[in-house]
């Protein structure tokens, strides 16, 4: 895809990468084998987001709700999510990536929350795109949690009531410095949010995407951005 002026494409793109387990089912493959292939997915995805100088990826990674899934599969994902940490070290410094990462991290099993952050550390210099790993993540939680931390500063006497304003609120989000959510993709056809960004993701535009996870390529990806670049954003109001 020939790049487009910044103007004209998202700032902040997000991911819900979903299919992975239709994707192995239709091979007669275990489901497992639909997460090994999604997260090779994500790599080379994130390489292309950032290839297009897109400055901010959100990937849902595992949402709070995904616990209900067998414990086996949970298992599996949490060491294939453990693994890539290791893995991908090299691919975010060559891609100047710096990550960050949204959710209950504290919730994780074992030391991967202290894993994932000494990840975050080892790339917070790095000037290029913004990967935002939303893991044990809900948009609900964020929100529920965000409202906590007010009001313990409310109870403290740091804020007050009518200080409350969109703007403040942002900055007790998991992440503060990300911008709004410009565009959802959402592959594999279903025609629905999950609990991703909600907050960030207000005006977001959506497109969705028949492609399985896991079968995603990077004209899939420049097939959403050329629909986002010729989406009409109004943010409520009127186009004159």
């Amino acid at each position: 895809m020939k790049q487009r002026s910044n103007s004209q494409f998202p700032k902040h793109l997000g991911i819900i990468m979903d299919g992975n387990g239709r994707w192995a089912k239709e091979r007669n493959l275990p489901r497992i084998a639909g997460h090994r292939e999604g997260m090779k997915r994500a790599k080379e995805t994130v390489e292309a987001v950032a290839q297009r100088g897109i400055s901010f990826l959100s990937l849902y990674v595992f949402s709070t709700e995904n616990w209900k899934r067998p414990k086996s599969e949970v298992n599996f994902l949490m060491n294939l999510l453990r693994d890539s940490i290791y893995n991908e070290f090299d691919s975010l410094k060559k891609n100047n990536v710096r990550l960050v990462c949204s959710g209950r991290l504290a919730d994780l099993p074992g030391n991967l929350a202290e894993e994932l952050v000494e990840l975050v550390v080892a790339t917070k210099d790095n000037s290029g795109l913004t990967l935002n790993l939303a893991i044990n993540y809900g948009g609900r939680a964020e929100i529920i949690d965000a409202t906590k931390k007010i009001c313990q500063d409310i109870l403290a006497g740091n804020v007050q009531l009518s200080q409350i304003t969109e703007e403040l609120y942002t900055q007790y989000l998991y992440q503060p410095e990300l911008p709004p959510v410009d565009l959802i993709i959402r592959p594999s056809g279903e025609m629905r949010l999950s609990n991703f960004l909600l907050w960030q993701g207000a005006y977001a535009e959506l497109v969705t995407l028949q492609t399985l996870w896991p079968d995603f390529t990077e004209d899939d990806l420049d097939a959403a951005l050329l629909e986002y670049c010729g989406r009409d954003r109004r943010f409520g109001g009127i186009t004159e």
